[in-house]
């Protein structure tokens, strides 16, 4: 079998091409959660706040100067990924409980043991006429 043919076998299997279409939507559902927390979280929470918005708060370390970048700790930008990464938590959390409400099966009404074999049924048949005799 040739490199290539392995190649084709190996992307056409369920499970890589499962693997690609979730990449792909947790792309997307990246670019929608960014906006969801860009737009619609974070400037009602500033508002309540004061008016402040939290992407640009930072600790600046060395002011910008002639040729040298400023250096600083963007805290704001980090709650704002924080809130995000809570966002997507409870969205995958959702996610998963609700396929395993759906998954989940039903228990199933309990089944009668199965028939003894023949062996067994001749074995207590002679127990049972042993303690008749007794």
């Amino acid at each position: 079998m040739s490199l290539i043919d392995e190649f084709k076998e190996f992307i056409m299997r369920g499970n890589v091409l499962d693997l690609a279409v979730g990449f792909i939507m947790g792309v997307a559902f990246n670019s929608v959660v960014n906006s969801l927390v860009n737009d619609l979280i974070m400037p009602p929470i500033g508002f309540i706040l004061g008016g402040l918005d939290f992407s640009q708060y930072k600790l600046v370390l060395r002011p910008a100067s002639q040729g040298a970048a400023e250096v600083a700790i963007r805290y704001g930008a980090f709650i704002n990924t924080l809130v995000y990464f809570l966002i997507v938590s409870a969205a995958v959390f959702a996610l998963v409980k609700a396929a395993n409400t759906l998954v989940r099966e039903k228990p199933s009404q309990p089944q009668a043991p199965p028939e003894p074999p023949e062996e067994v049924k001749l074995l207590r048949e002679i127990r049972d006429i042993l303690r008749e005799k007794q």
